[in-house]
């Protein structure tokens, strides 16, 4: 019976065939199949359960307990988040060429420079946290988030940098 299919019970499915279930939601399955791999279905799929494992009542996946923890480590510390760079700019450089011709070019290292953008990034958004949890009135608050949101405007310039369209800056037209 599929009512109490719960993390753990293994199914099979004439597509897919056979498979586990790995997480389970109020209107999907998620289950991994030997030979289909990973899938998210419908609960109302036809399955046919070889050895059902009853779910806890009040159980959470190691999934959301890792995004819960995501969330609560951006709100409350300065961590620096791993944020892949784009694989076109992996081990390249800048070379900033100075207007005194005297001068030498400096080389840096497309890495190092990618990861101090990260770290602005991250810190920017500590500072948002702590502004909208902060015993400012709502007028300081929006005034505040206002610069921010300029602030995230003028660093797009680097979005071309990362490698996943979530992880770019968004200013006020994207706000």
């Amino acid at each position: 019976m599929k009512d109490n299919l719960g993390i753990g019970s293994r199914v099979q499915h004439e597509k897919y065939g056979k498979g586990v279930v790995i997480n389970v939601r109020s209107d999907a399955f998620l289950i991994t199949f030997i030979d289909g791999g990973y899938k998210e279905l419908p609960v109302d799929e036809p399955l046919e359960v070889l050895d059902e494992m009853v779910p806890d009542t009040d159980m959470v996946s190691a999934y959301e307990v890792e995004q819960t923890l995501k969330k609560l480590l951006r709100r409350w510390s300065d961590v620096t988040e791993t944020v892949p760079l784009g694989d076109k700019w992996k081990n390249g450089k800048m070379i900033l060429y100075p207007g005194n011709t005297g001068l030498a070019p400096k080389e840096v290292p497309i890495d190092q420079f990618f990861n101090k953008i990260v770290m602005v990034r991250d810190r920017l958004r500590v500072m948002e946290q702590r502004i909208n949890s902060s015993n400012l009135d709502n007028e300081e608050k929006v005034n505040l988030q206002q610069y921010i949101t300029r602030i995230y405007g003028s660093l797009t310039t680097f979005n071309v940098l990362f490698k996943y369209k979530e992880d770019q800056f968004i200013g006020e037209k994207g706000a």
